[in-house]
Order: structure tokens, then C-alpha cells, then sequence
């Protein structure tokens, strides 16, 4: 253990040091919450997925369907019907759901005789603050005009309800957790594939070898120092953002038991990559070949239902996927059995790269 804590003394110092790794951990993710809390606002109108429970299943619900689904604006998945819609949108960390009622259809049969006794309320459960929350009422509100058309020509048969999910939740309340996850990777990604190519360039491991410490205590040491500070930095990042801009989301265990997690699969992936590139500057390349991507394709920036089918099965590949859906799961949504789940998964992830890297690493070679 003292082995460890020295390398830990050593190797942080060394780190810091460098400005390029203190801006990475504090100020980058900072200026990522400041900037795209300054210029963020709901605009345009995007396709986005709507999860929808039929619980009256009569033609009348089926052709209300397909009028919703020629708005274009949505794509339908649909809810079981035997589901509890509340448990069913938390267990599954949904932003939007839409509920058809059970008497659907008896009420538009109700409507279009002499028993006309008001429309029949489709409720849309969502989060008032996103920008997909309005583009869901817009195509729920089209489809209901144009069904209510086709059927009576005057009457009201169908308007849309509201139900509230997460009131007060902003856009950063969802964009907290990605900046975090982009942080914890970059930081342990990119910086591990660079020192591990580094030692072996310049004979560090060599060095190493004739030491005490031994290869394990030094895997370990590096992911006890990156846990450390992402853990500052996400408390820092989450700090200036509640402060800012009045933040709801939540830090809780489960949050912070993330941050090591995902420390150990990127120290653990770095090192693996590290194992395999003979210089700094071509760890750095793949690094970023390996970690642009990710950024982009596993929800940090924009929820991945808004991508197209083939890239959200890319996605599934990505480690950095379950990072920021586990962070969500437990900060934003309160689910925390699907948190536990991405925690497991970033876990195994990680032993995989760990156990990989350790067989694979040489401190004999040059």
C-alpha cells in the first residue's frame, strides 16, 4: 500500500503540473456547462421518439395512430398495454411517453351520436422544459385535428392532455452527466494511452522493473489518482452549474460510485492501447480515433434516439454509453435500477481491459 500511495504522490504531482491536464479535468468541463448554458434554447422542430401505450386497442385508437405517425414529427414505440405507465417511464429513464385511454373509442362512438359529452384526453407524459416535449405536443395536436376531421368535420373529438415529468429539470439537468462522462475519459483515455507510450519510449518501465513496486501497485495507483480528481471535478462542474443556472439534478452514491468505475474501464483501455503504440505522438492519434468518436455516438451531447437506427447499434458497442446512461439513470431520472445495471456493465468492461492490460503490459521492453 505505501508503494502505491508514493506512485500516487509522484505521479499526481507530475500531473498537475502540466496545464494541459489540470484545464482537461476543471476548466473543460466548466466551460462546456457555461457555454452551452449561455447559448442553449428549445428551436426547429425535430423527428424524436415517442413511447405510446394503447390501452383501448379499438380501430378508432389504430387510426389515431396512423394520423399521428404521418405528422412526421415522431416515431412511435409502443408501451405494453398490461404496463403501469409511471413505473413503466421510470424504470426506462423515458422523457416522453403518450397514453391512448382505456375508452377511446366508446367515447368517439359517444361523440359523433347525440351523446356528445366533450373530448377524450390522450395524455402526453414528458418534461415541459424540452425542446422534445413541444415537438411531441405539436405532432399529438396535429393528429388530433386532422383525426378529429376526418371523423366529424366540427367536432372535438380527441385534445391532448399534459402530465409533467421532472418539473423544473433544464437542459443542462441532461447535458451534466454527458459533460462528466466525456471529462472521465478524457482524462483517463487519452492521458494513459500517452504515459504508457511515453514510459516505453523512454525507458521508464525499464526503470520501473528494478523497483519495488510492482506492475499491478502501478495499474492500481493510476486509477486510485484519477478517481480522485474526476471525483473533484465532477463536484466542482456540478457546483458551477447549480449555481449558474439552477441545476436540479441530483449527486448521489450511486453518482459518485460511477466516477471510479469509469476511471478504472478508460485507465484500464488506455493502458491496453498503451501496450501497442511505441511513442507519445501516435497514442495521442489513437486515442482521439478512439475517443472523438464516442463523444458523439454515446448520448453526451444529444439523446441517442435522436440518431438514426444503425448508429444507436453503434452505440451499444461504446463503453462510454452505459458511463453516461448509468450517470443519468441515477442524477437525473431516479432510477436506480437501471444504474446498477450500466455500473455492471461499465465494471466488467473494465476488469476485461484491466486483466488485458496487465498480461500484456512488459516492463522489460523498450
Amino acid at each position: 500500500m505505501s508503494r502505491i500511495l508514493a506512485d500516487i504522490k509522484g505521479f499526481g504531482r507530475q500531473y498537475l503540473r502540466s496545464k494541459v491536464g489540470a484545464f482537461f479535468t476543471f476548466a473543460f468541463p466548466i466551460l462546456l456547462i457555461l457555454l452551452f448554458g449561455a447559448i442553449y434554447s428549445a428551436s426547429g422542430t425535430q423527428k424524436v421518439s415517442l413511447p405510446v401505450q394503447n390501452l383501448d386497442g379499438s380501430s378508432f385508437s389504430v387510426a389515431y395512430l396512423n394520423e399521428l405517425n404521418k405528422t412526421t414529427l415522431v416515431n412511435i414505440k409502443m408501451i405494453p398495454a398490461d404496463a403501469n405507465i409511471t413505473n413503466y417511464i421510470n424504470d426506462n429513464s423515458l422523457s416522453l411517453a403518450l397514453q391512448i385511454p382505456v375508452n377511446f373509442g366508446s367515447k368517439i362512438v359517444d361523440g359523433l351520436g347525440p351523446n356528445y359529452s366533450g373530448p377524450v384526453l390522450v395524455t402526453v407524459y414528458g418534461d415541459k422544459s424540452q425542446s422534445t416535449f413541444g415537438t411531441a405536443i405539436a405532432a399529438v395536436q396535429a393528429a388530433s385535428v386532422s383525426f378529429n376531421y376526418n371523423l366529424s368535420r366540427t367536432l372535438p373529438l380527441v385534445a391532448p392532455g399534459v402530465q409533467g415529468l421532472k418539473e423544473g429539470y433544464k437542459f443542462l439537468d441532461y447535458f451534466l452527466p454527458g459533460v462528466v462522462g466525456i471529462t472521465v475519459m478524457t482524462n483517463s483515455l487519452f492521458s494513459m494511452t500517452s504515459i504508457c507510450a511515453e514510459y516505453r519510449q523512454r525507458g521508464f518501465f525499464k526503470l520501473l522493473a528494478t523497483t519495488k513496486l510492482r506492475k499491478h501497485e502501478w495499474l492500481i495507483s493510476k486509477f486510485v489518482f484519477f478517481s480522485i480528481i474526476l471525483i473533484l471535478s465532477l463536484l466542482t462542474t456540478f457546483a458551477v452549474a447549480s449555481a449558474a443556472f439552477g441545476t436540479h439534478s441530483t449527486i448521489t452514491l450511486l453518482a459518485l460510485a460511477m466516477i471510479p468505475a469509469g476511471a478504472f474501464l478508460f485507465v484500464s483501455l488506455g493502458m491496453l492501447l498503451g501496450v501497442a503504440i511505441k511513442d507519445p505522438e501516435s497514442g495521442v492519434a489513437v486515442a482521439n480515433a478512439i475517443g472523438f468518436p464516442m463523444m458523439f455516438l454515446s448520448g453526451s451531447f444529444f439523446p441517442l434516439d435522436m440518431m438514426p437506427h444503425f448508429l444507436q447499434v453503434v452505440a451499444t458497442a461504446l463503453p462510454l454509453t452505459y458511463f453516461n446512461n448509468g450517470l443519468r439513470d441515477t442524477m437525473v431520472y431516479g432510477n436506480t435500477g437501471g444504474a446498477l445495471v450500466n455500473l455492471a456493465v461499465v465494471l466488467v468492461i473494465g476488469v476485461v481491459f484491466f486483466v488485458l492490460s496487465s498480461r500484456l503490459m512488459s516492463w522489460k521492453e523498450r
